[in-house]
């Protein structure tokens, strides 16, 4: 399984400037709640390419602002 490290700070501020709790973010993104609130609170700082897309999907922006620095495409 790949993962990606995920920028959590810029996670958090996007959807917070969105306005969107986690569970919001949830139903518009289809990734699920524990993975948001493992990444947001620095459980986790990785995900699937494919979570970092649907995310970045629901707060509109493109995939890569999601990512830290050196961080790959996905």
């Amino acid at each position: 399984m790949t993962s990606v490290e995920v920028d959590v700070q810029k996670l958090k501020e996007l959807r917070r400037h969105k306005v969107l709790s986690m569970r919001e973010l949830e139903a518009l993104s289809g990734v699920s709640y524990n993975t948001i609130w493992r990444l947001e609170t620095g459980r986790t700082v990785e995900a699937r390419p494919r979570s970092i897309r649907a995310l970045a999907g629901a707060l509109g922006v493109e995939p890569h602002e999601l990512l830290m620095e050196g961080g790959e495409d996905a």
